[in-house]
């Protein structure tokens, strides 16, 4: 597959995609976290567009398990990780069994008081127990709103450069996403020349396939799972309506009800970040100006 615009923002044609390559949308939610729809429901979907699919439940890898046992569509373990600072990361396994191993030792024991919490591992300790494992890490929505996408004014630009160094790839495409957000997550995939992923981050069965990878690789797991880490994909695909995006936010919230003081202080938190950053680009800019004065 040539590797040239291996980023393509525009409506995919799945019909024609499915007669070349391989393809799988890699960020979905189940009912096991704050999706709408049961697995056997995504499943029936998947196998109707002819895609693969990577259920990525929130801290929770229930859905993933099961959706691997059957065997009519290609299925990527994943999860979706809450890290201690609130960004989100997502962690793809070659092997099921690896998942079970990654969760039961290091998610587990480190849960909040309801699985939509922030677990209480910081981003690079869950990048580092993840590649004890053949995995892939992923930042996904960097760009996202509040704190969930890596780039946000929480985490200092030190700790931001750090983290993009250590993790293997970046969700480029999200359809979940604002139309901006999606092009400077496009934009940093591209320049720091990592992995590229993407997927609708659907949370009900009509989001699925709305952003999708593609490779040019036999139909099973190891080899498409080659062509990721070998950046031999590509990402295709646009952002769902502003309708359906406030429709799946408010299905989000009534999930996250439980959710809602940690939630609360994480928001804190960040909006603490933002004024302590635009506090200290005043003063640094005030000192310009008397220096120049």
């Amino acid at each position: 597959m040539n590797n040239i615009n291996r980023i393509l923002i525009e409506k995919p044609n799945l019909e024609e995609l499915t007669q070349k390559y391989i393809v799988a949308d890699l960020h979905f939610h189940s009912n096991h976290s704050d999706g709408k729809n049961s697995i056997d429901e995504i499943a029936k979907t998947a196998e109707k567009l002819n895609i693969g699919i990577a259920v990525t439940d929130h801290n929770e890898i229930q859905g993933a398990v099961e959706i691997s046992k059957n065997l009519n569509i290609l299925s990527i373990p994943g999860i979706e990780v809450t890290s201690k600072e609130g960004t989100h990361i997502l962690v793809y396994f070659r092997k099921i069994a690896d998942l079970k191993t990654f969760y039961k030792k290091n998610i587990k024991p480190n849960l909040g008081h309801d699985k939509m919490s922030s677990i209480s591992l910081h981003l690079s300790e869950i990048i580092k127990t993840a590649k004890c494992f053949d995995s892939l890490t992923v930042f996904p929505h960097p760009f996202g709103s509040a704190f969930a996408g890596v780039c946000n004014s929480s985490l200092s630009a030190e700790q931001q450069a750090s983290l993009l160094k250590e993790i293997d790839g970046i969700e480029v495409l999200n359809a979940c996403n604002l139309k901006k957000s999606n092009l400077r997550s496009a934009m940093l995939g591209f320049n720091l020349n990592k992995v590229v992923t993407g997927g609708s981050d659907g949370h009900a069965v009509s989001h699925m396939g709305k952003v999708v990878c593609y490779a040019d690789c036999t139909k099973n797991l190891n080899d498409f799972f080659n062509a990721l880490k070998n950046r031999e994909n590509k990402v295709i695909g646009k952002e769902i309506s502003m309708i359906r995006k406030v429709t799946s936010h408010s299905m989000k919230m009534r999930k996250n009800f439980k959710n809602y003081q940690n939630i609360i202080e994480k928001n804190i938190q960040y909006g603490r970040a933002v004024l302590h950053l635009k506090s200290k680009m005043l003063r640094e800019n005030f000192s310009l100006k008397t220096l120049a004065g």
